[in-house]
């Protein structure tokens, strides 16, 4: 059989994706199945990774069939995931010793405050490029190692193994054979030293992770092992193009170039700007990551990190019952052309770039006896564009770089309500792609380039995509009031976490 497909597996934190993708990258089947999201203290998310694993196999079985296409037509197979998000499995069972940490869990928050009394947030900053924050993985792994029953008796026999997302699927992928990562996913865990490439002794010792336990790491565009799982498919089918879900936005929509950036608008928000082959530390809230490591080539990337985004809108229709469908939602929309005042800070999980808040809570401001649920809806909406403005002008500020357009994808990009009111606050075009599954397309496309499937990033570019264009429309005094109510809200979710402190 001629291998003319690649199947990409998709896996976010809300559930996972499988896509079949031809040569001339279309994408001719999909499918997708949720996850349970677990909840069990305030702060604290857990995901099943056995129930994700097989949602992996299903999804790849099911968008497979839809195609009407053999394992044997497969290229290679691709992984884009969510990121920071912690397992730890024992190797002999090749069950996991607890539940997946979540990249939102805030239950290390405590961990990290000591660790910044010691001045330890410092040495991370440097090696890393990463904030001392829960959000990361190494005090995720920590947690589980001290707290699941019997994993300390399974790490003193050497049973155990740690990883992100990618690592625990291709592990189970390859029948067990390969613990291994890329670059991005590593450079997110607080452990890796983005400057020698390699997991940093120091920081192991200090986050008390055994550096045996930890994946190798190797580029994206790799060839990290082969299929052997036959609950899967027979054939033996190469696994490349492994990157974080947001690093895979940023190379899905060709910002190839330095000083390019884009909006991954999922769950959370990722505002991340291509900076090419220099890593200097910033700060006032920005980390620098690894974007890509593609032929021996390490790329660097500017992030900002946005904890809740599109998943304020699950929560205002899913626990606040305001709406039932978006469809609905668009007409409750049209009912309120104006906020008339009210802002949501939706901190439920605490508040990222700039604020780096782990313990700030979310709130509603400003409604009066005239509020009603469409102003609370828009607000919702709004305060996803809000928190990518500021994180925006943070990165244009810290960078030099002035912005001349963000790239969008993500679900919430199809919402043409939100992309022009964040047009407006941006005071900048905002480009959102067609294709709606970028991060699956930018493993893809670095997957493909590792098993050969495509030659070079020319042949890609040549291939162009369909965009959508949002200009700005809005008169800069209603800009200014908006924007301005929006600070004082957030400002007043600060003052209230800093008066419960004290």
């Amino acid at each position: 059989m001629i291998e003319t497909y690649i199947l990409a597996i998709d896996q976010s934190t809300s559930g996972t994706k499988a896509l079949i993708v031809d040569h001339s990258g279309s994408i001719i089947a999909r499918s997708t199945a949720e996850h349970k999201q677990s909840y069990p203290q305030s702060g604290w998310v857990e995901h099943d990774p056995v129930e994700i694993y097989n949602n992996v196999k299903r999804t790849a079985h099911h968008a497979m069939e839809l195609a009407g296409i053999e394992a044997g037509q497969l290229a290679g197979l691709t992984i884009t995931n969510q990121r920071e998000t912690a397992v730890v499995w024992d190797r002999i069972s090749g069950l996991p010793v607890y539940p997946a940490i979540v990249w939102q869990c805030q239950r290390t928050a405590d961990r990290c405050a000591e660790y910044k009394t010691a001045n330890l947030e410092d040495i991370v900053r440097t090696k890393t490029g990463l904030l001392l924050d829960p959000y990361f993985s190494a005090t995720k792994w920590g947690w589980i190692l001290e707290h699941a029953e019997g994993a300390g008796e399974k790490l003193e026999q050497g049973r155990l193994l740690a990883g992100t997302i990618d690592s625990w699927l291709l592990w189970k992928l390859t029948g067990g054979s390969v613990h291994a990562t890329d670059y991005t996913n590593a450079s997110r865990t607080s452990l890796f030293n983005i400057h020698t490439l390699e997991w940093d002794k120091e920081l192991c010792e200090w986050f008390q992770i055994p550096s045996a336990l930890l994946p190798e790491v190797k580029s994206s565009d790799e060839i990290f092992g082969y299929t052997q799982d036959p609950a899967l498919f027979s054939a033996k089918i190469p696994i490349s193009g492994i990157i974080g879900d947001s690093q895979a936005a940023l190379f899905g929509n060709q910002c190839f170039d330095t000083g390019m950036a884009k909006a991954t608008y999922g769950t959370g928000t990722s505002v991340l700007m291509n900076i090419g082959e220099k890593h200097d530390q910033l700060g006032n809230g920005l980390v620098t990551t690894i974007a890509w490591g593609m032929s021996g080539k390490i790329t660097y990337a500017l992030e900002a990190i946005i904890r809740t985004s599109g998943d304020t809108i699950k929560w205002v229709r899913d626990q606040m019952g305001l709406f039932s469908s978006f469809e609905e939602m668009e007409e409750l929309l049209a009912q309120a052309p104006n906020n008339e005042g009210v802002y949501v800070v939706p901190a439920f999980v605490g508040l990222g770039a700039p604020y780096w808040d782990p313990y700030a809570r979310a709130a509603i401001m400003g409604m009066s006896r005239g509020s009603g649920r469409s102003h609370i809806i828009r607000a919702a909406l709004e305060s996803i564009a809000y928190q990518v403005n500021d994180a925006v002008k943070l990165m244009q500020i810290e960078s030099g770089i002035r912005l001349k357009e963000l790239r969008a994808d993500g679900g919430a990009s199809d919402n043409t309500t939100l992309m022009q009111f964040q047009a407006d606050v941006l005071e900048r075009s905002v480009i959102k792609s067609e294709v709606a599954e970028l991060s699956a397309m930018g493993s893809v496309y670095l997957g493909g380039l590792g098993v050969g499937f495509w030659l070079s990033l020319d042949e890609l570019k040549n291939r162009g995509q369909a965009y959508s264009v949002y200009e700005s429309k809005m008169q800069e005094n209603i800009r200014e009031q908006h924007i301005t109510g929006w600070n004082h809200a957030v400002a007043s979710v600060l003052c209230t976490n800093k008066k419960a402190e004290a």
